[in-house]
């Protein structure tokens, strides 16, 4: 298994707070956006493409498993309870549904396994969608990709980052990352800066000593929203979705058995989208958005 972001990462950015593909490459995301107050929120569904409606008994309980070190996607609250975009979907999914559910903390190397035993129905855990993930459960239409985005200071143009446009320009990009293969095989013609962290990357940005980051959307839209960044900086051009580098996607994992409680999580998922609760979630866990 794993995640679309190292949690080693995450955690700086979350606790500072106080991708030749196509021609649609360098502004590609597969996901429809909307604007809700200049952020921009991602949709994966297709209004023309309704999913069919999929009733489960009234008496149903979805046991949902996630686990407590991922924040602001799962994490541990205040009471003890897990709490985040994940578990609040879940729960918007169940009441979408009309039927109860369960959530269960468990560890994350063990959440495919609990499906796999039976001993849960679904896992809201931000499980990717790869090969290898595919071979033991099956996902529901994915609901999030963490696009790789660029940010600058604010004198930067803001114009879209493309390589024609960036040449010489100083980027700084976690070394060894799917974010430096990308500018090497696109952006060639930059000067890349490789450095351990993404720690390092942002500081070298906020003290000039680059002119652009590359990295982890996801990440970037918390320190930019954060102390840490001093309002130094901004997104420019993206986001930057491709799969080849970026991952598939996250989804919810079911048995491969229970192809009847996906295509209605497909369903629902589809609904909260249309209602507008999708997109309210994605803004209480996302102000500065990663699209």
């Amino acid at each position: 298994m794993q995640r679309l972001l190292t949690l080693s990462l995450f955690t700086f950015v979350f606790f500072t707070l106080a991708g030749m593909p196509g021609a649609q490459t360098f502004l590609s995301s597969a996901a429809a956006q909307q604007s809700f107050g200049g952020v921009s929120v991602p949709s994966f569904w297709d209004p023309k493409r309704r999913p069919d409606r999929v009733d489960l008994p009234r008496t149903s309980t979805i046991r949902f498993v996630t686990e407590e070190d991922y924040p602001p996607f799962n994490f541990k609250g205040p009471d003890g309870q897990p709490i985040g975009f994940n578990i609040d979907l879940a729960r918007s999914l169940c009441n979408e549904l009309g039927v109860n559910c369960t959530i269960q903390v468990r560890r994350f190397d063990t959440i495919i396994r609990a499906l796999e035993e039976n001993s849960a129905d679904a896992a809201a855990a931000s499980l990717a969608i790869t090969p290898e993930t595919r071979k033991r459960v099956q996902f529901t239409d994915r609901y999030y990709r963490t696009p790789a985005r660029f940010a600058a200071r604010l004198d930067f143009p803001d114009d879209d980052v493309m390589p024609e446009g960036i040449i010489g320009r100083r980027v700084a990009v976690v070394a060894g990352s799917a974010h430096e293969t990308y500018l090497r095989d696109f952006f060639a013609e930059t000067a890349i800066v490789s450095l351990p962290n993404l720690e390092e990357a942002v500081t070298v940005l906020k003290r000039g000593d680059a002119d652009l980051v590359f990295a982890d959307g996801i990440a970037l839209s918390f320190w930019l929203n954060g102390a840490g960044s001093e309002n130094c900086c901004a997104f420019r051009g993206g986001p930057f979705s491709e799969s080849r580098y970026f991952g598939e996607g996250i989804g919810i994992a079911v048995r491969r058995e229970n192809e009847t409680l996906r295509q209605a999580l497909n369903y629902a998922l589809f609904r909260l989208w249309e209602k507008g609760i999708f997109a309210d979630l994605y803004l209480r866990y996302f102000p500065i958005g990663f699209y």
